[in-house]
């Protein structure tokens, strides 16, 4: 590991019952930098938090930060601010107690303490309020605020946004990233949201069955991703045979929507019938059936085609090569290589 790392989680490991929840994990997170951890459910996101806030023990591995390894270190001695999933207010408090529960301060350091995290969440002055009487995107940035009064060198949140109805969440993500920078916190969030992920994190780490998959910036993730689970997990991809994608047998095109184009070429590789069609303004989704059970996934102009037509489609630039069998990558011709990615089919030009 390298010392460019504020947080530092090396080959991080934890089991129950015999089956590993996390699984060799190595992350490092910038000072100031907001990691998001995404995975589907058992992935082993959430056990890492926990390991991360010392509600865990590891059975090996070490967490370090800022050179201290706190991997033995008591919860409540770490300096971790942890922001639950359901915020954990007190109802019979108001919002300057939550806030300054809990806080080693007393008298007008106390006051002053409260009023300075209620005001990097946006939340000044409203100190006397009822938890009642806020909305619930108020009451995700009191129980902020409520982590962020101690100082914590590292914040923790699980699933911060999944109590929210969706169409505040967006609001909401915009108002978190705006306390989280204002406050120029490390942050590691775990989420299942993509959009969440994407839209809060500088980066994002990808995990599945315990393993991490890949760490990066959406876009990285996006556009180049390391397996073939980031490919199929992150976005939308149809799984293409490989000659219809100019590639070998036995090797499957994972493919964007927006890399197949309809084409009037009846020679065109692919061919089936419109089964849906998913409109989005300008371009919409055509989910298109082929033989043999086929199906693949369009972006086009919205009034490309209807329901019921049959279309040809060519495939652009594939977006990962996947090996038949055994779970491993490769590149047509050079399947079984593991970690091979291509971006074009085998023979075209800038093909990798």
């Amino acid at each position: 590991m390298t010392d460019t790392g504020f947080l530092v989680i090396e080959r991080l490991c934890r089991a129950f019952a015999g089956r590993a929840a996390v699984d060799d994990v190595s992350l490092q997170v910038r000072r100031g930098e907001i990691l998001a951890l995404l995975g589907p459910s058992g992935s082993g996101k959430t056990t890492t938090l926990r390991l991360l806030a010392g509600f865990e023990r590891p059975d090996a591995g070490r967490i370090v930060v800022d050179g201290d390894d706190v991997t033995a270190v008591r919860p409540e001695a770490r300096r971790f601010g942890m922001v639950f999933q359901h915020y954990a207010l007190f109802p019979h408090l108001d919002v300057g107690e939550n806030v300054a529960f809990g806080l080693a301060l007393s008298g007008e350091a106390r006051a002053r303490r409260v009023a300075e995290s209620l005001a990097m969440v946006d939340l000044a002055g409203a100190e006397r309020r009822a938890v009642s009487e806020l909305s619930g995107g108020q009451q995700q940035r009191v129980a902020l605020a409520r982590s962020l009064a101690p100082e914590p060198r590292v914040l923790l949140l699980d699933e911060p946004l999944s109590n929210l109805d969706p169409s505040l969440r967006e609001r909401t993500r915009r108002e978190l990233r705006g306390a989280i920078r204002r406050a120029g916190i490390t942050t590691v969030f775990v989420t299942h949201e993509q959009e969440e992920a994407f839209d809060l994190g500088d980066r994002v780490a990808v995990l599945s069955a315990g393993r991490l998959e890949q760490v990066g910036t959406a876009d990285e993730l996006y556009e180049s991703p390391a397996t073939a689970f980031v490919a199929r997990f992150i976005g939308r991809t149809s799984a293409i045979p490989g000659p219809l994608a100019g590639g070998a047998a036995g090797a499957t095109a994972l493919v964007r929507p927006e890399e197949l184009r309809f084409v009037a070429d009846e020679g065109a590789p692919l061919a089936g019938t419109v089964v849906e069609r998913r409109f989005t303004g300008e371009r919409a989704y055509f989910a298109v059936e082929g033989a043999d059970g086929l199906t693949f996934e369009v972006l086009a102009a919205h009034g490309a085609a209807r329901v019921g037509d049959v279309v040809r489609a060519v495939v652009g630039r594939v977006l990962f090569w996947e090996a038949q069998g055994h779970g491993r990558t490769g590149a047509p011709g050079d399947e079984g290589v593991p970690g091979h990615r291509r971006t074009g089919a085998p023979g075209r030009e800038g093909a990798a």
